[in-house]
């Protein structure tokens, strides 16, 4: 494995939900791939122009989604950003509190009438009420919380879609996609839009925005405002892809997305959730008897490979002295777990954890 990964033999990694890292393999072909653009120039860039259909067509295989419900996008902002231009101004959105910048600060600024709740032990009970009360239209939530790592149940969100069909649900998936094996279409998900810089492994730069028909119905009318150009070179786009994919996309940087969804496809995410899960609840139980995370976390149905602790400064530099990488989050110190980390990681944590008189 550190032989894929060199800085695993360097540091302990523990901070996979702040950036994933790339393989060799990958740093190899990005370097083909720049020496055949400075060797071949446009030459090059048409003949490898069929990349960017293969990973759209990739990423929606993987995680069945319809491939021309799938966009191609820079980063999540992107495509979330994209996708409230194209709603109605009237839509009421419901969020969480302590959520993702990137998913609150575009629909606050954006002037939609919103509405947050708490994230706490009755996360499912505080949605259904805030639902019933306040009646929105949108509900947009990460599907794993970067600060606490909190995972939404998967069948909770199959059980909203089901009594509240007209609500539109946005997940944004960066801290979760490259997890566990994932059904789009069966998931209750009206979006999912995410970043592959994490979990999927694939750099920085890329990005993929599922959308469901009841989605696409929502925000075409808008994008319709004019008519397609007729330009050859833009054949084969619709009115959103005009909008989710303008002007030229980088076939280094979705390419990337592309060789890392295949190793990762070739892994199996079967086997990546049953091996991060397994670390995880380790650290989970470990954690918890020392008093660093809450009882109630243990109790969830999903969990996702992240965690916090509150940790003092001296701790957190003993952390660092002891090159274990995590990141300060909120008001604690974050940890996460790839496929790539083992129990000898998770020891190494717990040891500086032992000694933090």
């Amino acid at each position: 494995m550190n032989l894929s990964f060199p800085i695993l033999t360097a540091y302990t990694y523990l901070n996979t939900a702040n950036s994933g890292i790339l393989s060799t393999n990958l740093a190899e072909w990005r370097t083909k791939h720049d020496q055949d653009f400075i060797a071949g120039g446009s030459i090059f860039r048409m003949e490898n122009l069929p990349i960017i259909t293969d990973v759209r067509n990739n990423i929606a295989k993987l995680f069945s989604s319809k491939s021309e419900n799938t966009y191609l996008v820079q980063n999540f902002s992107v495509g979330f950003n994209t996708l409230l231009s194209g709603l109605d101004k009237n839509h009421r959105f419901l969020l969480l509190e302590e959520e993702y910048p990137s998913v609150s600060y575009p629909v606050i600024s954006m002037g939609f009438e919103y509405n947050s709740i708490a994230i706490d032990e009755k996360l499912e009970e505080n949605i259904i009420s805030a639902i019933e009360k306040f009646k929105p239209t949108v509900l947009a939530f990460s599907m794993v919380q970067y600060i606490s790592g909190l995972r939404m149940d998967d069948e909770f969100i199959q059980k909203l879609k089901a009594t509240y069909p007209d609500l539109l649900l946005i997940g944004d998936g960066t801290q979760f996609l490259g997890t566990t094996n994932f059904n789009f279409e069966k998931s209750g998900l009206d979006a999912l839009i995410g970043s592959g810089y994490k979990w999927l492994l694939a750099g920085y730069g890329n990005g993929y925005a599922f959308l469901s028909d009841q989605m696409k119905d929502a925000i075409y009318n808008k994008n319709k405002l004019a008519e397609l150009p007729t330009a050859p070179f833009l054949k084969g786009k619709d009115h959103l892809s005009m909008c989710f994919e303008p002007g030229h996309l980088d076939t280094l940087n979705f390419g990337t997305l592309n060789e890392s969804l295949n190793k990762l496809g070739s892994i199996g995410f079967d086997w990546i959730e049953k091996t991060t899960q397994a670390i995880s609840n380790k650290a989970r139980l470990a954690l918890n008897s020392r008093g660093l995370i809450p009882d109630w976390t243990l109790e969830r149905k999903y969990q996702s490979t992240i965690m916090s602790m509150p940790l003092d400064q001296k701790t957190v530099d003993k952390l660092a002295s002891a090159k274990i990488l995590c990141s300060p989050r909120g008001s604690g110190t974050r940890i996460s777990f790839h496929y790539y980390n083992t129990e000898e990681d998770l020891n190494q944590l717990l040891q500086v954890l032992d000694n933090r008189s």
